[in-house]
């Protein structure tokens, strides 16, 4: 029981995907515009998460290693079909606002890693759990950067206005310098909160700070010995 407890919460406060490993950073920018579309997006992401892990754990063991990853996005892609379905019937005005983020959820970072470093390797629940704790993690800082960017630069929160028409709002937090800001801001704290705690604090972005990175190169690593072999030949 404690150990799928710490699957989950793992995702929310130790390893959340946007502030603690600095993924999904694209729609973490581009969305959180207003509260309503942070909420969207990590409600579907979540979605996709929940089902993708719970998918590729049990097919684990019958995916052969070498096309592992284009069998992962497949399973992915499928899953985003779905939700991206159910938005457009259900919620046409949050398919509208997170526009193209929406299905390039196949791609998005957060969703490939944990299904490489954590799904391809666990049994379902432990992957669902995984799934949902990144998944709520993700949600929380989405919507609490959309609160923020929506109550400086608009004055609402949530579409209720709160300081519009009396304080006038700062429109630069709508625009990517004021979510870049915003970000940078929360990613201090949170790394203030790790430091505090005497956890490993967020030192790198891209790249070096991705979970996925090992694979990266053990790929680029293959790609490149296989161009040798046609050049030679």
């Amino acid at each position: 029981m404690g150990k799928n407890l710490k699957y989950f919460t793992n995702g929310i406060l130790e390893e959340n995907p946007t502030l603690r490993l600095v993924l999904g950073t694209c729609p973490t920018l581009a969305v959180t515009t207003a509260a309503k579309n942070g909420i969207g997006m990590g409600l579907a992401a979540t979605a996709v998460l929940v089902c993708s892990n719970a998918a590729i754990s049990l097919l684990r063991k019958v995916i052969p290693d070498k096309v592992r990853i284009p069998a992962f996005i497949t399973i992915i892609a499928g899953f985003v079909s779905v939700v991206q379905m159910f938005v457009k019937a259900f919620a046409p005005s949050i398919d509208k606002s997170l526009g193209i983020f929406l299905p390039l959820i196949v791609v998005n970072c957060i969703i490939l890693a944990r299904a490489e470093m954590f799904a391809s390797k666990n049994s379902v629940l432990p992957s669902v759990l995984d799934g949902l704790g990144m998944g709520i993690g993700f949600t929380c800082t989405l919507t609490l950067m959309g609160m923020i960017r929506e109550f400086l630069g608009n004055g609402t929160v949530f579409g209720l206005t709160v300081t519009a028409g009396h304080i006038t709002p700062m429109i630069i937090f709508l625009l990517p310098p004021g979510g870049f800001f915003v970000f940078g801001i929360l990613v201090s704290l949170s790394n203030a909160l790790a430091k505090k705690k005497g956890k490993k604090i967020v030192e790198h972005i891209g790249c070096e700070n991705c979970p996925s990175r090992s694979f990266c190169e053990k790929a680029n690593e293959g790609a490149c010995e296989e161009k040798e072999a046609v050049v030679n030949e």
